[in-house]
Protein backbone atom coordinates (compact mmCIF):
# COMPACT_ATOMS: atom_id res chain seq x y z
CA UNK A 1 0.00 0.00 0.00
CA UNK A 2 2.65 2.50 -0.99
CA UNK A 3 2.10 5.98 -2.25
CA UNK A 4 1.80 6.72 -5.94
CA UNK A 5 5.38 7.96 -6.19
CA UNK A 6 6.48 4.32 -5.93
CA UNK A 7 4.79 1.45 -7.67
CA UNK A 8 5.18 -2.10 -6.46
CA UNK A 9 3.98 -5.08 -8.46
CA UNK A 10 1.28 -7.18 -6.90
CA UNK A 11 2.47 -10.27 -5.07
CA UNK A 12 2.00 -13.27 -7.36
CA UNK A 13 -0.23 -16.13 -6.28
CA UNK A 14 2.73 -18.47 -5.89
CA UNK A 15 4.34 -16.12 -3.40
CA UNK A 16 1.06 -15.76 -1.54
CA UNK A 17 0.78 -19.53 -1.17
CA UNK A 18 4.37 -19.72 -0.02
CA UNK A 19 3.73 -17.00 2.54
CA UNK A 20 0.65 -18.74 3.84
CA UNK A 21 2.53 -22.00 4.05
CA UNK A 22 5.31 -20.32 5.98
CA UNK A 23 2.85 -18.65 8.33
CA UNK A 24 0.24 -21.34 8.84
CA UNK A 25 1.86 -24.61 7.92
CA UNK A 26 -0.69 -24.98 5.12
CA UNK A 27 -3.66 -25.44 7.45
CA UNK A 28 -4.86 -25.07 11.02
CA UNK A 29 -1.99 -27.12 12.43
CA UNK A 30 1.00 -25.22 13.82
CA UNK A 31 4.26 -25.07 11.84
CA UNK A 32 7.56 -26.53 12.93
CA UNK A 33 9.18 -24.56 15.75
CA UNK A 34 11.82 -21.98 14.86
CA UNK A 35 14.28 -21.00 17.59
CA UNK A 36 13.75 -17.50 18.94
CA UNK A 37 16.60 -15.69 20.70
CA UNK A 38 16.10 -15.29 24.42
CA UNK A 39 15.75 -11.59 25.31
CA UNK A 40 18.04 -10.14 27.97
CA UNK A 41 16.79 -10.11 31.53
CA UNK A 42 15.92 -6.79 33.14
CA UNK A 43 18.96 -7.10 35.41
CA UNK A 44 21.22 -7.24 32.35
CA UNK A 45 20.33 -3.73 31.18
CA UNK A 46 23.30 -1.41 30.95
CA UNK A 47 23.63 1.45 33.40
CA UNK A 48 22.65 3.86 30.63
CA UNK A 49 19.48 1.86 29.90
CA UNK A 50 18.58 1.75 33.60
CA UNK A 51 18.97 5.52 33.75
CA UNK A 52 16.87 5.77 30.61
CA UNK A 53 14.03 3.95 32.33
CA UNK A 54 14.14 6.38 35.26
CA UNK A 55 14.09 9.33 32.86
CA UNK A 56 11.30 7.76 30.79
CA UNK A 57 9.04 7.58 33.85
CA UNK A 58 10.04 10.86 35.50
CA UNK A 59 7.15 13.36 35.50
CA UNK A 60 9.25 16.03 37.21
CA UNK A 61 11.09 16.68 33.94
CA UNK A 62 7.98 18.39 32.52
CA UNK A 63 6.75 21.95 33.03
CA UNK A 64 3.56 20.65 34.63
CA UNK A 65 5.36 18.14 36.83
CA UNK A 66 2.72 15.63 35.78
CA UNK A 67 3.87 14.33 32.39
CA UNK A 68 6.61 11.90 31.42
CA UNK A 69 7.39 9.84 28.36
CA UNK A 70 5.36 7.04 29.95
CA UNK A 71 2.28 9.27 30.19
CA UNK A 72 1.66 9.01 26.45
CA UNK A 73 3.60 5.76 25.99
CA UNK A 74 2.29 3.61 28.81
CA UNK A 75 4.22 0.34 29.27
CA UNK A 76 0.99 -1.34 30.36
CA UNK A 77 -0.63 -0.56 26.99
CA UNK A 78 2.11 -1.59 24.57
CA UNK A 79 3.87 1.75 25.16
CA UNK A 80 0.98 3.67 23.63
CA UNK A 81 -1.78 5.94 24.99
CA UNK A 82 -4.47 4.52 27.23
CA UNK A 83 -7.22 6.83 25.97
CA UNK A 84 -8.98 7.61 22.70
CA UNK A 85 -7.97 11.26 22.35
CA UNK A 86 -7.22 12.27 18.78
CA UNK A 87 -4.02 13.85 20.10
CA UNK A 88 -2.65 13.83 23.63
CA UNK A 89 -2.72 16.82 25.96
CA UNK A 90 0.33 18.53 27.45
CA UNK A 91 1.78 21.92 28.26
CA UNK A 92 2.32 23.65 31.59
CA UNK A 93 -1.29 23.13 32.64
CA UNK A 94 -1.91 19.85 30.82
CA UNK A 95 -4.63 21.19 28.54
CA UNK A 96 -2.74 21.95 25.31
CA UNK A 97 -3.68 19.55 22.53
CA UNK A 98 -1.07 18.16 20.17
CA UNK A 99 -1.33 17.82 16.41
CA UNK A 100 -0.91 14.08 15.83
CA UNK A 101 -2.02 10.89 17.52
CA UNK A 102 0.71 9.45 19.73
CA UNK A 103 2.05 6.15 18.37
CA UNK A 104 3.27 3.11 20.26
CA UNK A 105 7.02 3.03 20.82
CA UNK A 106 7.30 -0.72 20.44
CA UNK A 107 9.37 -2.50 17.80
CA UNK A 108 11.40 0.57 16.83
CA UNK A 109 14.71 -1.11 17.65
CA UNK A 110 15.07 -2.31 14.05
CA UNK A 111 13.77 0.86 12.43
CA UNK A 112 16.34 2.30 9.96
CA UNK A 113 17.30 5.94 9.63
CA UNK A 114 15.51 7.79 6.82
CA UNK A 115 16.73 7.15 3.28
CA UNK A 116 15.48 7.02 -0.30
CA UNK A 117 15.54 3.54 -1.80
CA UNK A 118 17.02 2.98 -5.25
CA UNK A 119 13.57 3.36 -6.81
CA UNK A 120 13.04 6.67 -5.00
CA UNK A 121 10.78 5.32 -2.26
CA UNK A 122 11.21 7.23 1.01
CA UNK A 123 11.93 4.71 3.75
CA UNK A 124 12.63 4.66 7.47
CA UNK A 125 13.20 7.45 9.91
CA UNK A 126 11.43 8.04 13.21
CA UNK A 127 8.26 10.03 13.97
CA UNK A 128 5.28 9.82 11.65
CA UNK A 129 7.09 11.93 9.05
CA UNK A 130 10.44 10.15 9.39
CA UNK A 131 12.31 13.32 10.28
CA UNK A 132 14.22 11.95 13.31
CA UNK A 133 17.19 9.77 12.44
CA UNK A 134 17.40 7.80 15.68
CA UNK A 135 15.50 6.98 18.85
CA UNK A 136 17.69 9.52 20.64
CA UNK A 137 16.72 12.26 18.20
CA UNK A 138 13.08 11.25 18.41
CA UNK A 139 13.25 11.68 22.19
CA UNK A 140 14.33 15.34 21.95
CA UNK A 141 11.11 17.04 20.89
CA UNK A 142 8.73 15.87 23.66
CA UNK A 143 10.83 17.63 26.28
CA UNK A 144 10.65 20.97 24.44
CA UNK A 145 7.33 20.99 22.57
CA UNK A 146 4.71 23.40 24.00
CA UNK A 147 2.00 20.75 23.61
CA UNK A 148 4.07 18.09 25.37
CA UNK A 149 6.47 18.48 28.32
CA UNK A 150 6.82 22.19 27.51
CA UNK A 151 10.33 23.00 28.75
CA UNK A 152 11.58 26.38 27.54
CA UNK A 153 14.94 24.96 26.47
CA UNK A 154 17.47 22.20 27.13
CA UNK A 155 18.84 24.05 30.15
CA UNK A 156 15.40 23.89 31.73
CA UNK A 157 15.35 20.10 31.34
CA UNK A 158 18.83 19.79 32.83
CA UNK A 159 17.89 22.03 35.76
CA UNK A 160 15.01 19.71 36.56
CA UNK A 161 17.29 16.68 36.26
CA UNK A 162 19.63 18.20 38.86
CA UNK A 163 16.81 17.77 41.41
CA UNK A 164 16.01 14.18 40.46
CA UNK A 165 16.66 11.37 42.93
CA UNK A 166 18.90 9.63 40.40
CA UNK A 167 21.09 12.63 39.55
CA UNK A 168 24.21 11.13 41.18
CA UNK A 169 23.80 8.00 39.06
CA UNK A 170 23.69 10.30 36.04
CA UNK A 171 26.91 12.04 37.11
CA UNK A 172 28.62 8.76 37.94
CA UNK A 173 27.95 7.42 34.47
CA UNK A 174 28.52 10.51 32.34
CA UNK A 175 31.01 12.52 34.39
CA UNK A 176 30.99 14.73 37.48
CA UNK A 177 30.74 17.91 35.44
CA UNK A 178 28.26 16.69 32.83
CA UNK A 179 25.43 18.89 34.12
CA UNK A 180 27.52 22.03 33.68
CA UNK A 181 26.98 21.87 29.92
CA UNK A 182 23.26 21.79 29.02
CA UNK A 183 23.85 20.70 25.42
CA UNK A 184 25.98 17.73 26.40
CA UNK A 185 23.79 16.79 29.35
CA UNK A 186 20.65 16.85 27.20
CA UNK A 187 22.33 14.62 24.61
CA UNK A 188 23.11 12.11 27.39
CA UNK A 189 19.46 12.20 28.47
CA UNK A 190 18.25 11.24 25.01
CA UNK A 191 21.09 8.72 24.66
CA UNK A 192 19.93 7.00 27.85
CA UNK A 193 16.36 6.93 26.59
CA UNK A 194 17.55 5.33 23.36
CA UNK A 195 19.53 2.68 25.25
CA UNK A 196 16.47 1.89 27.36
CA UNK A 197 14.28 1.37 24.30
CA UNK A 198 16.90 -0.70 22.53
CA UNK A 199 17.80 -2.93 25.46
CA UNK A 200 14.62 -3.46 27.44
CA UNK A 201 12.82 -6.52 25.99
CA UNK A 202 9.47 -4.98 26.95
CA UNK A 203 9.82 -2.76 23.88
CA UNK A 204 10.16 -5.74 21.53
CA UNK A 205 9.04 -8.97 23.24
CA UNK A 206 7.83 -10.88 20.15
CA UNK A 207 5.49 -12.91 22.35
CA UNK A 208 2.10 -12.38 20.71
CA UNK A 209 -0.17 -15.27 19.82
CA UNK A 210 1.02 -14.93 16.23
CA UNK A 211 4.66 -15.21 17.32
CA UNK A 212 3.84 -18.30 19.30
CA UNK A 213 1.96 -19.65 16.30
CA UNK A 214 5.03 -19.14 14.11
CA UNK A 215 7.12 -20.90 16.77
CA UNK A 216 4.78 -23.89 16.70
CA UNK A 217 3.49 -23.40 20.24
CA UNK A 218 -0.18 -22.57 19.55
CA UNK A 219 -2.75 -22.81 16.79
CA UNK A 220 -4.76 -20.01 15.30
CA UNK A 221 -8.53 -20.36 15.20
CA UNK A 222 -10.28 -20.91 11.89
CA UNK A 223 -11.40 -17.26 11.83
CA UNK A 224 -7.87 -16.04 12.60
CA UNK A 225 -6.50 -18.20 9.79
CA UNK A 226 -9.10 -16.82 7.39
CA UNK A 227 -8.09 -13.31 8.46
CA UNK A 228 -4.42 -14.11 7.87
CA UNK A 229 -5.19 -15.42 4.39
CA UNK A 230 -7.17 -12.27 3.53
CA UNK A 231 -4.42 -10.11 5.02
CA UNK A 232 -1.89 -11.75 2.70
CA UNK A 233 -4.05 -12.05 -0.42
CA UNK A 234 -2.95 -9.42 -2.99
CA UNK A 235 -6.43 -9.48 -4.53
CA UNK A 236 -8.24 -8.98 -1.20
CA UNK A 237 -6.74 -7.16 1.78
CA UNK A 238 -3.27 -6.87 0.25
CA UNK A 239 -2.05 -5.76 3.67
CA UNK A 240 1.31 -7.44 3.02
CA UNK A 241 1.96 -4.71 0.46
CA UNK A 242 3.29 -2.73 3.44
CA UNK A 243 2.87 -4.95 6.50
CA UNK A 244 5.05 -8.03 6.10
CA UNK A 245 3.66 -11.06 7.93
CA UNK A 246 6.20 -13.82 7.24
CA UNK A 247 9.54 -14.47 8.91
CA UNK A 248 12.59 -13.00 7.27
CA UNK A 249 15.08 -15.08 5.33
CA UNK A 250 17.14 -15.33 8.52
CA UNK A 251 14.15 -16.55 10.53
CA UNK A 252 13.58 -13.19 12.21
CA UNK A 253 9.99 -12.50 13.33
CA UNK A 254 8.03 -10.16 11.04
CA UNK A 255 7.77 -6.50 12.03
CA UNK A 256 4.50 -5.88 10.12
CA UNK A 257 5.92 -2.79 8.42
CA UNK A 258 8.23 -2.21 5.48
CA UNK A 259 9.19 1.25 6.85
CA UNK A 260 7.86 3.05 3.74
CA UNK A 261 5.36 5.91 3.53
CA UNK A 262 1.80 6.02 2.24
CA UNK A 263 -0.83 8.65 1.48
CA UNK A 264 -4.24 7.28 2.42
CA UNK A 265 -6.37 10.39 1.92
CA UNK A 266 -7.83 10.30 5.42
CA UNK A 267 -10.94 12.28 6.35
CA UNK A 268 -10.31 15.50 8.25
CA UNK A 269 -10.67 15.05 11.99
CA UNK A 270 -12.55 17.92 13.62
CA UNK A 271 -11.54 16.61 17.05
CA UNK A 272 -8.12 18.12 16.40
CA UNK A 273 -8.21 21.75 17.50
CA UNK A 274 -5.75 22.71 14.76
CA UNK A 275 -8.33 21.87 12.07
CA UNK A 276 -10.49 24.80 13.20
CA UNK A 277 -8.18 26.79 10.94
CA UNK A 278 -9.30 25.86 7.41
CA UNK A 279 -5.83 26.66 6.08
CA UNK A 280 -4.11 24.17 8.41
CA UNK A 281 -3.02 20.88 6.88
CA UNK A 282 -0.62 18.26 8.18
CA UNK A 283 1.29 17.17 5.08
CA UNK A 284 3.57 14.62 6.72
CA UNK A 285 6.85 14.21 4.87
CA UNK A 286 6.70 17.70 3.33
CA UNK A 287 5.66 19.58 6.49
CA UNK A 288 4.92 21.42 8.61
CA UNK A 289 7.04 19.64 11.26
CA UNK A 290 9.51 18.29 8.73
CA UNK A 291 11.15 20.98 6.62
CA UNK A 292 13.98 19.39 4.62
CA UNK A 293 11.57 17.93 2.02
CA UNK A 294 9.16 20.87 1.84
CA UNK A 295 9.83 21.23 -1.88
CA UNK A 296 8.83 17.63 -2.64
CA UNK A 297 5.20 18.26 -3.55
CA UNK A 298 4.86 14.63 -4.61
CA UNK A 299 5.44 13.56 -1.01
CA UNK A 300 2.86 15.86 0.54
CA UNK A 301 0.37 13.85 2.57
CA UNK A 302 2.59 10.79 3.00
CA UNK A 303 3.09 9.33 6.45
CA UNK A 304 5.18 6.46 7.73
CA UNK A 305 3.70 2.97 7.61
CA UNK A 306 3.50 1.83 11.27
CA UNK A 307 3.91 -1.66 12.60
CA UNK A 308 0.61 -3.43 13.12
CA UNK A 309 1.89 -5.18 16.21
CA UNK A 310 -0.38 -4.32 19.15
CA UNK A 311 -2.78 -2.50 16.81
CA UNK A 312 -5.73 -4.07 18.64
CA UNK A 313 -4.67 -2.28 21.84
CA UNK A 314 -5.02 1.13 20.21
CA UNK A 315 -8.02 3.41 20.71
CA UNK A 316 -6.94 6.00 18.14
CA UNK A 317 -5.70 5.29 14.63
CA UNK A 318 -3.75 7.09 11.89
CA UNK A 319 -1.69 10.23 12.25
CA UNK A 320 -4.71 12.49 12.73
CA UNK A 321 -6.62 10.17 15.06
CA UNK A 322 -9.54 10.07 12.63
CA UNK A 323 -10.69 6.61 13.78
CA UNK A 324 -11.19 5.10 17.21
CA UNK A 325 -12.30 1.62 16.20
CA UNK A 326 -10.18 -1.04 14.51
CA UNK A 327 -13.10 -2.49 12.56
CA UNK A 328 -13.81 0.93 11.08
CA UNK A 329 -10.13 1.22 10.12
CA UNK A 330 -10.22 -1.99 8.09
CA UNK A 331 -13.57 -1.00 6.60
CA UNK A 332 -12.13 2.37 5.57
CA UNK A 333 -9.31 0.66 3.69
CA UNK A 334 -11.69 -1.40 1.57
CA UNK A 335 -14.69 0.95 1.33
CA UNK A 336 -12.96 4.32 1.00
CA UNK A 337 -13.42 4.37 -2.77
CA UNK A 338 -16.54 2.23 -3.20
CA UNK A 339 -18.52 4.06 -0.52
CA UNK A 340 -16.83 7.43 0.06
CA UNK A 341 -20.00 8.93 1.53
CA UNK A 342 -19.41 6.78 4.61
CA UNK A 343 -16.18 8.59 5.43
CA UNK A 344 -16.24 12.10 3.95
CA UNK A 345 -18.64 15.06 4.16
CA UNK A 346 -20.89 16.07 1.29
CA UNK A 347 -20.53 19.59 -0.08
CA UNK A 348 -23.32 22.04 -0.84
CA UNK A 349 -23.22 20.79 -4.43
CA UNK A 350 -24.01 17.26 -3.27
CA UNK A 351 -20.53 15.97 -4.15
CA UNK A 352 -18.64 13.90 -1.60
CA UNK A 353 -15.48 15.75 -0.55
CA UNK A 354 -12.98 12.91 -0.76
CA UNK A 355 -9.52 13.28 0.77
CA UNK A 356 -10.66 16.47 2.50
CA UNK A 357 -7.72 16.56 4.92
CA UNK A 358 -5.44 17.52 2.03
CA UNK A 359 -5.37 20.72 -0.03
CA UNK A 360 -6.90 20.05 -3.48
CA UNK A 361 -3.53 20.31 -5.24
CA UNK A 362 -2.13 17.36 -3.25
CA UNK A 363 -5.07 14.99 -3.51
CA UNK A 364 -3.53 13.48 -6.62
CA UNK A 365 -0.85 12.03 -4.31
CA UNK A 366 -3.33 9.73 -2.60
CA UNK A 367 -2.83 6.02 -3.23
CA UNK A 368 -5.65 5.09 -5.63
CA UNK A 369 -4.09 2.34 -7.73
CA UNK A 370 -3.11 -0.50 -5.43
CA UNK A 371 -5.53 -3.06 -4.02
CA UNK A 372 -7.82 -2.36 -2.20
CA UNK A 373 -7.83 1.29 -3.32
CA UNK A 374 -8.30 0.53 -7.02
CA UNK A 375 -12.09 0.57 -6.97
CA UNK A 376 -14.84 3.01 -7.87
CA UNK A 377 -18.35 3.67 -6.52
CA UNK A 378 -20.67 0.89 -7.60
CA UNK A 379 -17.94 -1.75 -7.43
CA UNK A 380 -17.81 -4.36 -4.69
CA UNK A 381 -15.35 -3.62 -1.86
CA UNK A 382 -12.29 -5.87 -1.66
CA UNK A 383 -13.61 -7.38 1.59
CA UNK A 384 -17.13 -8.26 2.66
CA UNK A 385 -18.37 -7.40 6.18
CA UNK A 386 -17.63 -10.92 7.41
CA UNK A 387 -14.16 -10.80 5.84
CA UNK A 388 -13.50 -7.49 7.58
CA UNK A 389 -14.35 -9.24 10.85
CA UNK A 390 -11.92 -12.04 9.98
CA UNK A 391 -9.06 -9.59 9.37
CA UNK A 392 -9.80 -7.76 12.63
CA UNK A 393 -9.78 -11.09 14.44
CA UNK A 394 -6.36 -11.89 12.97
CA UNK A 395 -4.99 -8.48 13.95
CA UNK A 396 -5.88 -9.35 17.52
CA UNK A 397 -3.25 -12.09 17.42
CA UNK A 398 -0.53 -9.44 17.14
CA UNK A 399 -0.97 -8.23 20.74
CA UNK A 400 2.04 -8.83 22.97
CA UNK A 401 1.90 -10.96 26.10
CA UNK A 402 -0.32 -13.79 24.87
CA UNK A 403 -0.87 -16.42 27.53
CA UNK A 404 -2.14 -19.90 26.77
CA UNK A 405 -4.75 -21.43 29.06
CA UNK A 406 -3.22 -23.74 31.70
Amino acid sequence: MRTQFSRTALVPAALLLATLAACSGGGSSAPSPTPTPTPPAQAELSQAAQLGELIFKDQSLSASGKQSCATCHDPSNAHGPTNNLAAQLGGATGDVQGFRAAPSLRYLNQNPAFFFAKDGTPTGGFNRDGRAQSLAEQAERPFLAPHEMDNANKQSVVDKLKKAAYVEKFRALFGAGILDNAEQAFSRITFALQKYQLEDPDFHPFDSKYDQFLAGKVKLSDQELRGLALFNDPAKGNCIGCHTSARGADGAPPLFTDFTFDNLGLPRNKKLAATADPTYFDLGVCGPDRTDLAARADLCGAFKVPTLRNVATRQTFFHNGAFDNLKDVVAFYVRRDTNPEEWYPTGADGVVQKFNDLPPEYRKNVNTTEVPYNRQPGMAPALSPSEIDDVVKFLGTLTDGYKTNP
